[in-house]
Order: structure tokens, then sequence, then C-alpha cells
């Protein structure tokens, strides 16, 4: 078991969805907090109900490189140590390979992958002077299966799993674990500020309409997610599985990891 009381957590992707809620959570349990995001505003807010901790709030781009490599030291001073770093920020695009650009994908890379390995690199030796220490992860039920429309995504979870599956192996003779978490349908924003890929011809009422419908796939509140991974995070699980709509949909890949695909399409039907 990882004692949280006490603890100091970075958490990206602070501002709003699972990184908000897991930090309220978080604070509910005694750890103190680094709050990592783009948004100032966002941060604050949710900075303001984690009461009886101590809360730092550091705006930072995790596409900007330089940003990162700031960052430990930023953190350091204001708590001194880091126990758990909770790599949770994440963006979506939508359209298939022909409708994005290069540049589109890339864009999906450098913050859901590289934002994660840039993070982890900067903060490890931080983590290394802990007797225990925790990374999380966050990747997708889209790091389990491959979802159309969603190449980028799915790369880059997929890609995030794998990273984290072969730095816990590395990390086995130390105090430090690694939990990857795949979400399934979380009730986050991620639908709402996705990107479209600049060859998708939809109308604004058409865009709209496909917005709504992601969004009806998202219905696990954050806190109950956030409930979820804090208790992983406590027992230092290996993966999580966020959702019963993540647990069925990584059953079937294993049952059928060929087949998966053509069976999710005739159940959603």
């Amino acid at each position: 078991m990882l004692p949280l009381a006490g603890g100091v957590a970075v958490v990206t992707g602070a501002a709003s969805g699972i990184g908000a809620a897991l930090a309220v959570a978080l604070a509910g349990r005694g750890c103190h907090l680094a709050l990592v995001d783009r948004d100032a505003a966002g941060l604050a807010a949710v900075a303001a109900n984690c009461a009886g901790v101590t809360v730092s709030t550091h705006v930072v781009d995790l596409a900007d490189r330089d940003a990162i490599l700031a960052l430990p030291d930023a953190v350091v001073a204001a708590h001194g140590k880091v126990t758990i770093l909770v790599n949770n920020a994440g963006v979506a695009l939508g359209g298939q390979f022909n409708q994005i650009s290069l540049d589109d994908f890339a864009w999906v890379i450098d913050i859901n992958l590289y934002g994660v390995v840039r993070t982890t690199h900067a903060f490890l030796p931080i983590l290394r002077a802990q007797q225990a220490a925790q990374i999380v992860n966050v990747s997708s039920i889209f790091g389990i299966i491959a979802q159309v429309g969603q190449t980028a995504y799915c790369a880059s979870k997929f890609a995030v799993r794998g990273f984290s599956e072969a730095l816990r192996a590395e990390l086995a003779a130390t105090g430090i674990g690694v939990t990857v978490v795949h979400p399934g349908g979380v009730a986050t924003a991620i639908a709402r500020s996705a990107r479209r890929g600049h060859g998708m011809q939809i109308s604004p009422d058409e865009d709209a309409a496909l917005t709504a419908r992601m969004q009806r796939s998202l219905k696990m509140p954050p806190p109950q997610a956030a409930t979820i991974i804090l208790r992983a995070i406590e027992r230092r699980q290996r993966r999580v599985l966020v959702g019963h709509d993540a647990k069925i949909m990584a059953l079937i890949q294993w049952l059928f990891p060929v087949r998966y695909q053509a069976i999710l399409a005739r159940l959603s039907r």
C-alpha cells in the first residue's frame, strides 16, 4: 500500500475532468498537490476546492519542452518532494487517417505521448529519492482497442501503455511502481474540445451533432472515475480499467484479438 497522507502528487491536466476530480480526492486523503495545466483559471478553481493541504499551481503547456524541464525545480521549491506523478493531460482529434494532416497527428503525439515521456523523465530522479513512489499514466480504453476515426489518438494511447509497461519492468527493483489507467467513457470535456482533422469537410451542424453523439457515450462522472483511480494508486495496481464499458471492451479484445472490432461494431448497432 502506498501512503497518501503527507505525500505530494503532481497531477497534469488538473484544471478539469479526471485530473480535477483526482486532485480533490487526493486532497481529501491528505496528499499535497502540484497541479499542472495550461488553463490558469481552471487550476485556480480546482485549487480552491482542495482544502487542508498545500497546493501549488503551475501553468504549463505539455508541448513546451523547456517548461517541463523547469517544472521539477518549481515543484520541489514548493513542496520539497514528489511521491506521486499522475500523467493525465491529453487531447483528442477526430477524422479518419486520410482526413488528418501530419501536423494534426504530430500535435496529438506531442501531448499525449511525449507529454507523458518528458514529464516522467523530468521527475524520475526526484521520485527515486523516495522509499516508495508511484507513476500513474492515464492511457485509454483506446490504448487496448483500436477505433475507426482515432488513428492518432489510438497510436498515442497504445504507446502510453507500452511505455508504461516497459518502464514498470525497468523500475521493478526500485521503490517506484507504475500504474497504467484505461478509462472508458468518462464525462469529461475531451469530446467538446477535440480538434477536427484539416481534411474533414463537415458543416457546423454536422460537427455539433458529432460532438453531441460522442459526448453521450461519456457517462461516468469524473469523481467516480477518480475514486477508482485513487484506490488503484493506493494499492499500487499495475493496470486499472475504469468503467464497465472499458472492462467489457477489454474482455472482448482479449477473447477475440483479431475479430474484436467487428464484434464491437455489431454490439454498438
